[in-house]
């Protein structure tokens, strides 16, 4: 049977304007702080009625690429968008698609080592300071719920940190995503419990090496330490994983067994 194929959403006439201002910005290579023609201008350019423009307004707001302002001097001015909106309506994509640590460093294991490579000679010493100050945060924590939790974000952090100085934008984006992605799973599957001594200790090594060789600029060095700590991450992520697996099977058999003691289920068995 051939199935038919679902048509397309019609976009509204205020997406298709959005559209076109986007495109307009980029042709005229407009940066930050310009502003764009204002509301009478855009009706009388497009044809339409003020509450169509002011919603194609509106979504270039949405998406973080205008500022709107209202009374004198006010109206939709350019704004550099953050990437924390794209990296959330991607998370938001794959929310639903199972996603584990196994594929997330699929991907990971590869970048994160490029954009390693790429920084060598690009850190400041204040960068070089606030990845060292990281890895002393790391290493002073106690073994609560919370600050193991806190641990793993610094972690990741530092990992953010070297995005920060990448000269590849596109690069930068993929690993903070990455990380963003390995962060949710951290809260969702609470990846901090139970606590990993063994990693903990392997990730502060591999940081505290990592610094050193930024200090001396050694990039086959930083190579080499990159693709061990990726390696050895996903490694401790999977083993992880699978004992939460076996600790969820064991509470839903452990709870199976309670309920078939429960008095209430007997007396329910007994009445059928």
């Amino acid at each position: 049977m051939v199935q038919t194929p679902i048509p397309r959403r019609r976009q509204k006439l205020a997406e298709l304007i959005s559209d076109d201002i986007k495109r307009w910005i980029a042709t005229e290579g407009m940066t930050e702080g310009d502003r764009l023609p204002n509301e009478k201008t855009l009706m009388e350019l497009y044809g339409c009625a003020k509450g169509t423009v002011r919603e194609a307004l509106k979504i270039l707001e949405v998406e973080g690429l205008v500022t709107l302002k209202t009374g004198p001097g006010g109206g939709a001015i350019l704004h550099t968008p953050s990437m924390e909106p794209a990296s959330r309506m991607l998370r938001n994509f794959l929310h639903f698609r199972s996603l584990d640590g196994h594929q997330v460093y699929q991907l990971r294991r590869l970048l994160e080592v490029e954009l390693a490579v790429s920084v060598v000679g690009k850190l400041s010493p204040e960068a070089l300071e606030s990845l060292a100050a990281n890895i002393d945060a790391c290493e002073c924590h106690h073994p609560s719920e919370e600050d193991q939790r806190r641990q793993r974000f610094l972690e990741l952090e530092f990992h953010n940190l070297l995005a920060k100085a990448c000269p590849n934008p596109l690069l930068a984006f993929m690993c903070r995503f990455l990380n963003d992605m390995l962060r949710d799973l951290v809260v969702v599957k609470k990846a901090y419990i139970p606590e990993r001594k063994q990693f903990d200790e392997a990730n502060h090594r591999y940081h505290r090496e990592l610094v050193e060789a930024y200090r001396n600029e050694d990039k086959e060095r930083v190579r080499q330490l990159m693709d061990e700590h990726m390696r050895d991450a996903e490694a401790h992520m999977s083993a992880l994983e699978a004992e939460m697996a076996d600790q969820m099977l064991i509470s839903q058999e452990t709870l199976f067994d309670a309920e078939q003691g429960s008095p209430l289920l007997q007396l329910i068995k007994q009445a059928r």
